[in-house]
């Protein structure tokens, strides 16, 4: 594994060093006067934030008014360095109340130190929680006067959490009521052509989860990928139910999520963090159920006018609707005068974007409105060039659709205790990029 960083140096904006920790001894300790000479007095900052010089790499960040400037000679992990400078960054805020310059690095010397010396090892990125952080470095930086007063939390075992699995949560956690709340929230990305061929769609997707349960509960989703349903099937040794599957690509997990369980019986077992949190994300790429159908029909009738009919059918459910939905219809520049029907919403010109805006606050499904629009062209005597149709764009948001159509089958939860939990589950589908020429 490529290591993310050598050497670590925190710089006012003048090139003076505040800060530095040397991690492996393959660079110098004057490596920093390189980068003052080659990238600070050339004013050179702002092109790229990664710069080889001689036989080292500079990786680079300003944040407020001090650089941070990672050196490695060797072959570096630049994601990861760069992650590790976000992360850090985090970490200093949460001990100095939230500020981070070069006040607060000249005040907070001792304990920048002793952080530096825990969150990375011989190169390596290590533990940058700052709840299991502050388990055991327990000195209190000085805060800005604007920060926030730091909360009160009891201090739970230290040693259990930084050495077991479960470093995301602390222990002794108690809640009257035990709930947990479960979001899948959709983007769907479109473009159609203008006979109504899809040209590329795609589905974007994530899970959101926002639990408050006591102590350490164990949490197991099942979802209806066909994937995690023939695994099932299998290890019940019957055949899979009837009903729709979908196949889920570039599936990304919290760390909470255990991996080996997952690869082994394809279901989702965690245990969650005390909150809000992201669980996972996915991708859709086939079997996309899109939730409008866009039927425009645009007629050029000479050089002054033009005839626009649009239909917008729904395509889901009859007791579903769509909330806030906005179709722009693109028009010429040179457009002087509108008129509408609409059998739903309202409608305007909106010249700043060239576009009629047609608005509809609740669309219901199943249902097919229509907008006509006579729109008159300005005249000139000189030659136009010819108009190149932009897409149509839609903007939406649909409850409780997916366009995936991914669904919770079921979301288990056990602790030792035994509680009842309450569970909520909502869907939710949101434009990405839906385009439709015409």
């Amino acid at each position: 594994m490529p290591v993310a960083a050598s050497a670590i140096y925190f710089l006012n904006l003048r090139g003076d060093v505040l800060i530095n920790r040397l991690y492996r001894d393959d660079v110098g300790g004057n490596m920093v006067d390189a980068f003052r000479t080659h990238i600070m007095q050339t004013k050179e900052l702002g092109t790229c934030p990664v710069r080889q010089i001689g036989g080292c790499s500079f990786f680079y960040m300003r944040i407020s008014n001090v650089y941070i400037v990672i050196v490695v000679s060797s072959n570096a992990n630049v994601a990861c360095a760069f992650k590790f400078v976000v992360e850090a960054v985090a970490l200093f805020k949460s001990y100095f109340g939230g500020a981070f310059d070069e006040d607060a690095i000249r005040n907070n010397f001792v304990l920048i130190y002793e952080l530096l010396d825990e969150i990375m090892d011989f190169g390596y990125p290590q533990n940058l929680s700052p709840e299991i952080l502050k388990l055991y470095i327990t000195q209190e930086g000085v805060r800005s006067p604007f920060s926030s007063k730091p909360s009160d939390r009891p201090v739970p075992n230290a040693t259990l959490q930084v050495t077991g699995a479960v470093g995301w949560r602390r222990e002794g956690l108690v809640y009257k009521k035990n709930e947990v709340f479960l979001d899948i929230v959709e983007s769907v990305n479109l473009l159609m052509s203008s006979k109504g061929v899809v040209l590329r769609c795609d589905v974007t997707g994530k899970i959101l989860m926002k639990c408050f349960l006591s102590g350490m509960p164990n949490l197991k989703l099942g979802l209806n990928d066909k994937i995690g349903l023939e695994k099932e099937s299998q290890l019940k040794s019957r055949p899979t139910k009837s009903g729709k599957t979908i196949e889920l690509d570039d599936v990304t997990f919290h760390q909470c999520v255990n991996l080996t369980r997952f690869n082994s019986e394809k279901t989702v077992s965690f245990v969650p963090p005390d909150g809000e949190f992201e669980l996972m994300k996915y991708r859709i790429t086939e079997g996309v159920n899109l939730p409008f159908k866009v039927l425009p029909t645009i007629k050029e009738l000479g050089r002054t006018r033009m005839e626009v009919n649009v239909k917008v059918k729904s395509v889901f459910g009859a007791k579903m609707f769509a909330l806030g939905v906005v179709v722009k219809i693109p028009v010429p520049k040179h457009t002087a005068k509108t008129s509408f029907t609409v059998t739903s919403g309202r409608a305007k010109y909106n010249a700043s974007i060239d576009c009629l805006v047609w608005k509809i606050r609740k669309f219901p499904g199943q249902t097919e409105p229509t907008l006509s629009a006579e729109v008159e062209l300005i005249s000139t005597m000189t030659e136009k060039k010819s108009w190149t149709r932009p897409p149509i764009q839609m903007e939406f948001q649909v409850p409780m659709f997916t366009a995936s159509g991914l669904r919770v089958r079921f979301l288990k939860v056990w602790e030792k205790s035994g509680y009842n939990t309450v569970e909520w589950v909502r869907y939710i589908t949101k434009v990405g990029s839906y385009e439709i020429r015409c």
